[in-house]
């Protein structure tokens, strides 16, 4: 599967529970919307994936990629019910960079 750049650095940085290179991957304005709330900004994103990751543990396997939609879904596995599970990666990238992200069921 032939993924951008930034989407291989962010599944790599979630794989590696590295919340630091995940919140890399987005601009400085970014936005992120996961189960109900909104994270906007590098550093708030880099508070919500280190606190999802140390709670869930999560790690994700690309399983398709829509380069016109840019929807990315991947199999998600970890400490959480129902794992594992496919969730949708809504994504907007703008610069090589990830501008939003609204993650899916």
């Amino acid at each position: 599967m032939n993924l951008p750049k930034v989407i291989t650095d962010l599944v790599e940085a979630q794989n590696n529970f590295d919340s630091l290179a995940y919140a890399e991957c987005f601009s400085e304005t970014a936005v992120v919307f996961d189960e109900g709330k909104t994270h906007t900004g590098k550093k708030e994103i880099q508070e919500w994936i280190k606190e999802a990751n140390e709670k869930y543990q999560s790690i994700m396997a690309p399983v398709a990629y829509s380069e016109t939609e840019e929807i990315l879904k991947a199999e998600v596995s970890g400490n959480f019910p129902g794992s594992p599970i496919v969730l949708s990666y809504h994504l907007k990238l703008e610069d090589g960079l990830i501008q939003s992200l609204n993650i899916t069921g």
